[in-house]
């Protein structure tokens, strides 16, 4: 059998590359195969180099709401390159966006646009350290706020304990900032709190984790973290990366009418380029330089491209039937997948909240981190490899967010809970 396109593309890189890929989970290492390199995508599937077709539910990792290519978002690229792809320099784009954004959150009074989730999550943490006059920042288990030094930590032998790296590179000393609690459970922070309160400058969180598979908050959690940040006076940020704009227009702020302080958001405001941003109220944000003290700067920021792609993104979602339509479009194929798993006997978990689902192969159910951690790994590898052979594209690993997108019709999503029922024809 000859080697694939992909699988000699996949060689030659990881000569150049450091693992022959430029974000560690597009590796696939954690489902027992090598990459995709892909040539092309449109709607919701994407084409690889040696020509096969898959129906897409990594979506870029969540950015594509309206789908790959779609020709208003690349019309409004277009015209922007022609006018100029960079200019290091107000345009009015960004103001357009900006204002957007101010005006889909309630707790949004000011916005500075950056070219990542990262940028905006650890200039957050900045400005919060800034406003408050105190160093520590409380994270969860779980939760990924981009590659950050404060946000490599994991807990160490116990939750009162200074954090401690989960990356070469760290120094103790920084990690010793950043304390980590357990998601959905108050208590954990409650006990933070009361050992070092007076040093906590702001507890950050995913209102709706994404990053160990979807995890949806109980009922009372979020609000207990307002309530515990005013009581102590520290900040509540709010990292919508995932979320914002992905199940209503604004943020799951929005549905939990709840004001974080900050807030975090990326993917979805770029149209499916790079962007990130961090905004808040007028009295936090005036801190940010040139207006205040905290620097904060990018060459791109702000840049053209992904504020054009970003703006009619964001004019196409305010269409009054797209959530609905996606509620129903995601709703429908994990109700398809969750009939097929019960039919073969399969121990499944599926946490969906509207167009962002995930499979967890577990009997448990799945609300906190050590649950996650009980998942079988290997045998969603083998449920990935499978759908993969059948023309189906998952995350690349157990512990990501799949999503649906305006792009996937009824007849893809039936052709995906077909192509389920034959892996696990295949499996069991």
């Amino acid at each position: 059998m000859p080697v694939s396109i992909s699988k000699q593309l996949f060689s030659q890189a990881q000569s150049l590359i450091p693992g022959g890929v430029n974000s560690p989970v597009r590796a696939f290492k954690a489902v027992g195969t090598d990459p995709l390199f892909i040539d092309r995508a449109s709607g919701c599937r994407v084409v690889d180099v040696d020509g096969n077709n898959y129906i897409d539910y990594v979506c870029s990792w969540g950015p594509l709401i309206l789908g790959h290519s779609h020709p208003q978002v690349v019309e409004a690229i277009v015209q922007a390159a022609s006018k100029g792809t960079s200019y290091g320099a107000p345009c009015l784009p960004e103001l357009e966006l900006a204002a957007m954004i101010c005006e889909a959150f309630p707790s949004i009074d000011k916005v500075r646009l950056v070219n990542s989730g990262t940028e905006a999550t650890m200039s957050a943490i900045r400005l919060a350290r800034a406003f408050t006059g105190r160093d520590r920042i409380v994270k969860f288990e779980g939760c990924y706020h981009g590659h950050a030094d404060a946000f490599l930590i994991k807990a160490g032998s116990g939750l009162l304990t200074s954090g401690v790296p989960t990356s070469p590179g760290i120094p103790p000393e920084l990690a010793a900032y950043t304390l980590v609690a357990a998601y959905n459970d108050l208590s954990s922070v409650e006990a933070l709190f009361e050992e070092q309160g007076g040093d906590i400058a702001a507890i950050i969180v995913e209102p709706v984790a994404g990053n160990m598979g979807l995890v949806l908050p109980e009922s009372g959690f979020l609000e207990g973290l307002r309530e515990i940040t005013t009581r102590y006076g520290s900040l509540l940020i709010f990292d919508e990366v995932i979320s914002g704009f992905r199940v209503t227009y604004g943020g799951y702020q929005n549905l939990a009418g709840i004001k974080p302080d900050l807030t975090t958001l990326g993917k979805i405001i770029g149209g499916g380029l790079p962007v990130g941003a961090y905004g808040g109220s007028r009295e936090i944000m005036d801190m940010v330089a040139p207006q205040g003290p905290v620097y904060q700067a990018g060459t791109l920021s702000g840049n053209p491209l992904a504020m054009a792609a970003g703006v009619t993104t964001l004019k196409i979602l305010q269409s009054s039937n797209v959530y609905t339509e996606l509620e129903r479009r995601c709703a429908r194929l994990t109700d398809g997948l969750g009939q097929g798993f019960a039919q073969f006997g399969e121990n499944v978990a599926i946490n969906r909240l509207g167009s962002m689902f995930s499979v967890f192969f577990t009997s448990r159910q799945v609300n906190t981190h050590e649950a996650v951690m009980s998942c079988d790994t290997g045998r969603y590898a083998a449920y990935f490899r499978a759908m993969l052979q059948r023309g189906v594209y998952y995350p690349p690993a157990q512990f990501e967010v799949s999503f649906v997108s305006m792009a996937h019709r009824d007849e893809d999503i039936e052709e995906t809970i077909t192509a389920a029922r034959r892996a696990l024809e295949l499996l069991s």
